[in-house]
């Protein structure tokens, strides 16, 4: 049925059959797949957000996006200037996704994206997945580049083949967007994404603030259900501008305009940490839709341009 569909879709009889010749069959990645959160677990229990923290924004994760900064200072310089993401976003998602490339996953794409597929639970979407999987080879991306996660994502930046072939560009030039070996193709990359999901220049993805021991919660609650990872929505309050928080209260502890719209969250409860996320922040949910992901990336950018 997939080489059927591969088929159809254009890809060559050879790239169909070098990629599909051989496959087996691999549990680790059922296994794998029904141990994530919300595959079999009825579990509401939201673990806290300070010990993530502490393991994704320590200090050896800062120390190296501060030498990687430093070593693509001009790359990444261009790359702001051209999709207008900040440079240190950039490579603090590069850094959660793979540790900066220190390890990109080595599960054989074709093999786990394909036993997906056939185990059913998310059948269509890693169908869609194998398809854009062989395309990939059909443009010529050699097959010992094609190792990654056992989801499916690979390269620096962690993309889907979905997301590889709609936004992964050639940022160095050379006609090949080289997502695996090229820090200029994986800055421009991973910025080309943030684009396309609406990231707004000049905006931070959200800033700390302090919440009064008085401040009435009831008002802020946020009533729309959100049509996508609606759990992770639910955790944010009401949007309204930073000078209407500051009439509440509320007290940003880093610059932002007081026009700018942001959504309040306390990951670990009133009286903890609290943040002023603006639009984009969901920008970051679009890439990874965890708050603790999309948190400790912004507070990962935050060091890193310190």
């Amino acid at each position: 049925m997939l080489a059927a569909r591969a088929r159809s879709e254009g890809v060559r009889e050879s790239t169909i059959q070098a990629m599909t010749s051989g496959l087996t069959f691999n549990p680790k990645v059922i296994a794998l797949d029904r141990s994530q959160p919300g595959a079999s677990s009825t579990s509401t229990k939201v673990p806290a957000f300070a010990p993530y923290r502490r393991k994704h924004v320590d200090a050896a994760r800062i120390a190296g996006g501060r030498t990687m900064y430093a070593r693509v200072a001009g790359s990444a310089a261009a790359v702001e200037r051209r999709y207008g993401v900040p440079a240190p976003i950039l490579i603090a998602i590069w850094g959660h996704e793979t540790n900066y490339g220190s390890y990109m996953g080595d599960f054989d794409l074709a093999r786990s994206l394909a036993t997906l597929a056939y185990e059913g639970r998310r059948r269509d979407l890693f169908t869609d997945e194998f398809i854009a999987l062989l395309k990939i080879a059909d443009r010529g991306v050699p097959r010992s580049r094609m190792t990654g996660s056992w989801a499916g994502a690979f390269g620096n930046p962690q993309f889907l083949p979905s997301i590889y072939l709609r936004l992964a560009v050639d940022g160095d030039g050379d006609g090949d967007a080289d997502i695996w070996n090229s820090r200029a193709d994986t800055l421009a990359s991973i910025a080309n994404y943030f684009r396309d999901a609406g990231w707004r220049t000049g905006q931070p993805w959200g800033v700390p603030a302090r919440v009064p021991d008085s401040f009435d919660r009831s008002g802020v609650t946020a009533r729309l259900v959100a049509p996508e990872c609606p759990r992770v929505h639910a955790r944010h309050a009401r949007w309204h501008t930073i000078g209407e928080w500051r009439a509440r209260g509320v007290v940003p502890l880093a610059p932002i305009a007081n026009d700018v719209m942001a959504s309040l969250i306390e990951p670990d409860g009133p009286g903890q940490t609290a943040y002023l996320l603006t639009g984009n922040y969901r920008v970051i949910l679009d890439y990874n839709c965890s708050n603790y992901y999309a948190l400790s990336v912004g507070l990962l950018a935050d060091e890193i341009a310190r």
